[in-house]
C-alpha cells in the first residue's frame, strides 16, 4: 500500500491505495479516504498531514506483513450495473478434496503418465475436476467441463482434452491404481491384512450390446446392456483395487485375475479374503487355501449337504463366546417370556453359534453357523410384509402376477387349476404358499459362515460382519456419484470413468476418516458443495455459506480456514499453496 495525494486548485486530498491483479492487468485501489489537507489539520492538533500519513501508510503496510490487515471496506453503487458473464460467486469446498488429491501425489502421477505419451494439454488439471466434480457436481463430462468453472481456481483445458485424456486414463489404469495405494501408505494407515471383495454393474442408455457392455443379470433389472465392477476394499473401508468386465461374466470367474494382479502390483501377500456366498465358489476357496492367504466366506445353510443342514438347524449344542455351556435355542422364546423388561432384551441381543471342522474335495474348512432373536424377528417382519403384498396381488391385481424372481414376494403366490374339490377350474387359481413359507421359517435366524482360519469365533464374525462398508461403497458410486447409467459407448472411456470414480471414492473415504467418521455421505457432500463464495475484485473472497459443526470440523482437520468475513487475496493465495504441497 502507497500514500497518493490528489491535489487540485484549493485543496489536496489523501488516500490510501494499492496495486491489485485481475487476470494478468494490474490497476490501482483505494482502500482508503483519509481526508482533505485542512480536515486532517483540524484533527491532528498541528501535527503535519504529510508525515502523519506516511507513517500511517507504513503501519497499514507493517500490519498486513504480519498478517494482520485492517477491515476491508467494499464500496458498491446502487447505480452502477454488474458486468456482464462475470462470474462473481465460486465453490471453495473442492479445496478440501484438493488437498488429499495432492498428498495422494495425483498431480506427480499425471505429470509421469504426461511425459510417457508426449502430450501436451494439462492431464493434471482435467483428472482433478473430473474427481472434484465426480463427488460435488456428478454429472456428464460437458457438464463437469461448466461446472469446474464454478471452482475457484479455473481449468486449464479444453472440452475436446477431456475426452483424450480418458484415452490415456483407459491405458494406465492398472498403474493409477497401485501407485494410488503406494502413496496412500504415506497419509493413512492401510489395514490390508483383511481384503473384502465384491461386484456390482452397471446399466447403460443404450440397446446395443457390445465390448464389455452385454446383456447379464443386472442388479436394477433394467433391460438394458450392462458393465460389471469387481472391487477389492481394506479392513478400514477404503478402496484398494477395481476391475472393470463383461457384463454377462460369471462374477465368480472376476475375484482371481483382479487378486492375482494385487499380489503382483501392490506387493502384498498374506491376507485375508472376505466374501458373500454368491462369490464364494470351491476354487475361489482353494485359491486363498495356500501361500499364507485365507477366507472367510458367507454359506448358505440351504445349500448344504442334509447331513451338515440337519446339525445347523438343530435346536441342541449352541454357545455363547467365552463360555463353554452349552445351550437349547428352542427355549429361547420361553425364557424371554419368563424374563424382566430388562433381560428380555439382553437374552434377544445374545449370538449363539456352533462350528465344525469339515473336508470336502480336498479342501479343509469350518463351518461356522450364528443364530440370533432378533435376525430371526428381522427375517419374519420382512417375510411377513411380502406375504401381505402378495395376497393384495391376489385380490386386487391378479393380472400382475407374473414370473417373479428369487426374492419377488410373488413366490409365496401358488398357481392352480384344480379346484378345492377336484374339479378342473374354468381359470387359474391363485393363493398363498403355505408349504414354502414353512419350509423358508425353518432357517429364520441362522447364519452361516465358512473359513479356513482357526481363529476365535467371534472375531471371525467380526470381520465378516464388515462386509456392509463395500456395500456402501457400491452405494456411494452410484447414488452419491451418480456413476449410472453410463452414457460412454467405448471400452477405453468407460474404464476411464470408473477409474475417476474410484480415485473420488478413495479421496472421499480418507476425507472421511478425517474427520472420524463424525458425518454421513449425504451431510459431507452436500456442505461441500454449498461451500461458496463471493468474490470481491481487488479484496478476496466473502463466504456465503452457513458455518456449522461440519465446517468448523473440516477446517480443524485440515489446517486451514475459509470461515472469517473475508479470505484476502493474499490470504487465499496461501491457501492454494497450502492444499498442493505435501
Amino acid at each position: 500500500m502507497r500514500l497518493q495525494v490528489s491535489r487540485s486548485k484549493n485543496a489536496a486530498s489523501f488516500y490510501v491505495t494499492k496495486s491489485v491483479y485481475d487476470k494478468g492487468k494490474r490497476s490501482n485501489k483505494i482502500v482508503e479516504k483519509l481526508g482533505t489537507y485542512a480536515e486532517l489539520k483540524a484533527k491532528l492538533n498541528g501535527r503535519d498531514p504529510y508525515e502523519w500519513a506516511e507513517e500511517y501508510v507504513k503501519e497499514l503496510n507493517r500490519l498486513e506483513k504480519e498478517g494482520r490487515e485492517p477491515d476491508v471496506i467494499a464500496r458498491y453503487s446502487p447505480y452502477k450495473r454488474i458486468e456482464k458473464d462475470v462470474r462473481c460467486s465460486f465453490n471453495g469446498g473442492y479445496l478440501f478434496l484438493q488437498q488429499i488429491y495432492h498428498e495422494l501425489e495425483l498431480h506427480k502421477l499425471c505429470k509421469d503418465i504426461s511425459q510417457k505419451y508426449k502430450f501436451k494439454f494439462d492431464l493434471d488439471s482435467i483428472l482433478s475436476r473430473l474427481v472434484y466434480g465426480r463427488i460435488l457436481f456428478p454429472l456428464s463430462k460437458l457438464a463437469t467441463f461448466e461446472e469446474s468453472k464454478k471452482f475457484i481456481e479455473q481449468p486449464s483445458f479444453k472440452l475436446h482434452q477431456i475426452y483424450r485424456a480418458l484415452e490415456y486414463l483407459a491405458k494406465e489404469t492398472d498403474f493409477i491404481q497401485s501407485t494410488l495405494y503406494e502413496n496412500s501408505l504415506k497419509i493413512s494407515r492401510r489395514n490390508t491384512g483383511i481384503l473384502y471383495y465384491d461386484c456390482t454393474n452397471f446399466y447403460f442408455e443404450i440397446e446395443e450390446a457390445k465390448g464389455k457392455k452385454q446383456y447379464g443379470a443386472g442388479k436394477e433389472h433394467k433391460p438394458n446392456p450392462i458393465t460389471q465392477m469387481g472391487l477389492f476394499m481394506d479392513g478400514d473401508g477404503i478402496p484398494l483395487a477395481l476391475s472393470i468386465n463383461r457384463g454377462n461374466m460369471n462374477e465368480q470367474l472376476t475375484l482371481k485375475p483382479l487378486e492375482k494382479k494385487i499380489l503382483s502390483d501392490f506387493e502384498l501377500s498374506r491376507f485375508v479374503v472376505c466374501t458373500d456366498a454368491g462369490l464364494s465358489s470351491e476354487e475361489n476357496r482353494k485359491f486363498n487355501d495356500k501361500d499364507g492367504r485365507a477366507f472367510i466366506t458367507t454359506q448358505s445353510i440351504k445349500k448344504l449337504k442334509e447331513h451338515l443342514k440337519k446339525w445347523s438347524l438343530a435346536s441342541t449344542g449352541w454357545k455363547l463366546p467365552g463360555d463353554e455351556k452349552t445351550y437349547d435355542i428352542s427355549k429361547l422364546d420361553e425364557m424371554i417370556e419368563k424374563a424382566s423388561a430388562k433381560d428380555k432384551e439382553k437374552i434377544r441381543a445374545k449370538v449363539f453359534y456352533k462350528e465344525r471342522w469339515i473336508k470336502e474335495n480336498s479342501l479343509e474348512q469350518k463351518l461356522i453357523v450364528t443364530y440370533s432373536v432378533v435376525y430371526r424377528d428381522y427375517l419374519c417382519n420382512i417375510r411377513n410384509s411380502q406375504i401381505e403384498r402378495a395376497q393384495n396381488t391376489i385380490d386386487d391385481s391378479p393380472e400382475a402376477i407374473k414370473k417373479c424372481r428369487q426374492n419377488d414376494y410373488k413366490r409365496f403366490i401358488s398357481k392352480t387349476n384344480i379346484t378345492i374339490y377336484g374339479e378342473v377350474a374354468d381359470k387359474e387359481i391363485y393363493g398363498i404358499n403355505t408349504a414354502l413359507i414353512q419350509k423358508e421359517e425353518a432357517f429364520d435366524g441362522f447364519y452361516g459362515v465358512c473359513t479356513n482360519l482357526d481363529d476365535d469365533v467371534s472375531e471371525i464374525i467380526k470381520i465378516n460382519q464388515r462386509r456392509w462398508e463395500i456395500e456402501e461403497c457400491f452405494r456411494i458410486i452410484k447414488s452419491e456419484f451418480r456413476a449410472r447409467p453410463v452414457y460412454l459407448s467405448d471400452d477405453d472411456r468407460i474404464e476411464a470413468h470408473f477409474i475417476t470414480c474410484f480415485i473420488s471414492l478413495v479421496i472421499y473415504r480418507l476425507l472421511e476418516k478425517r474427520l472420524h467418521e463424525e458425518f454421513t455421505c449425504h451431510e459431507i457432500i452436500s456442505e461441500l458443495r454449498e461451500m461458496n463464495f463471493k468474490e470481491i475484485k481487488g479484496e478476496g473472497y466473502e463466504p456465503i455459506y452457513i458455518r456449522t459443526d461440519f465446517t468448523d470440523a473440516l477446517h480443524e482437520a485440515f489446517g486451514f480456514y475459509t470461515d472469517y468475513q473475508i479470505v484476502t487475496s493474499k490470504q487465499m493465495k496461501k491457501i492454494f499453496k497450502a492444499t498442493k504441497s505435501k
